[in-house]
């Protein structure tokens, strides 16, 4: 085992000390029977944070990609406006956005009764998918802005037209690089989800906040929240930092001492 995993093992067992000994000295007893009794509340949330964060990612990989190639394009007004979305989304948190689209932007547009009882969990993928948008935008033209330009010249000097060069060339290439962070975005889209509870979408945040309000018990009910969100993130995370030294840049090849 090298030093560094030693060490991260120590402070994971630290870590798990510490949350053994807030359990030990919690104040009251905690009714943990009474917490897997409602494991099917925790499931179904579990089920509908996932299908929340799969629908947010879809919708926020289409718009992002869109907003990030108008960014590198030669159009000015693709660019300025890709340029405005994302300054909004990136300069105003989550929280506000969700209630401007809930209260604000679907009562003017007459959304509320449309969508029946799915009303907040439609109004919650979207806002949601717009937000990770602002970033997967930045993303796209980070990975584009990133490849040698010298890539932009060898094509253009063969005839390619700028669409085609982007496409064909300089797309594949930056592709290898937005990966690492476009798996990140995923795992923060998880954990974001858990703000949709507010405007009442049944995620795993809601029905602990009411398995919380009927136990009187915050340690049977947020422990076992914390614990399920760490299940869904860790392995997602530990995919990130897999795929960033797998499609990270080669190392530098050893010079040879004359």
């Amino acid at each position: 085992m090298t030093r560094e995993r030693t060490v991260r093992v120590a402070v994971v067992v630290a870590f798990a000390a510490v949350a053994v000994a807030a359990v030990a000295l919690a104040p009251a007893e905690i009714h943990w029977d009474e917490a897997w009794a409602r494991r099917d509340l925790f499931l179904r949330g579990l089920a509908l944070t996932v299908g929340i964060s799969l629908g947010a990612l879809v919708l926020g990989l289409v718009v992002g990609t869109a907003a990030g190639l108008a960014r590198v394009s030669r159009s000015v007004v693709l660019d300025q406006t890709a340029f405005t979305y994302v300054e909004l989304v990136r300069g105003t948190p989550f929280l506000v956005q969700l209630y401007v689209a809930y209260f604000c932007i679907a009562t003017a547009l007459r959304l509320h009764g449309l969508f029946g009882d799915a009303e907040a969990l439609v109004v919650g993928i979207c806002g949601l998918g717009l937000f990770a948008g602002g970033y997967i935008a930045e993303i796209v033209r980070a990975g584009v802005e990133s490849v040698d330009r010298g890539q932009w010249e060898a094509a253009r000097s063969l005839g390619l037209s700028h669409r085609r060069t982007l496409f064909r060339v300089v797309l594949p290439q930056a592709l290898r690089r937005m990966i690492p962070p476009l798996t990140g975005e995923a795992v923060s889209l998880v954990k974001e989800s858990s703000l949709l509870s507010v405007i009442g979408v049944t995620e795993m945040t809601y029905f602990a906040r009411g398995i919380s309000s009927d136990l009187g018990d915050t340690f049977a009910a947020y422990l076992p929240l914390a614990v399920l969100y760490l299940a869904v993130t860790l392995p997602l995370s530990f995919l990130t930092r897999r795929l960033e030294r797998r499609l990270g840049p080669p190392a530098p090849l050893p010079v040879a001492k004359l």
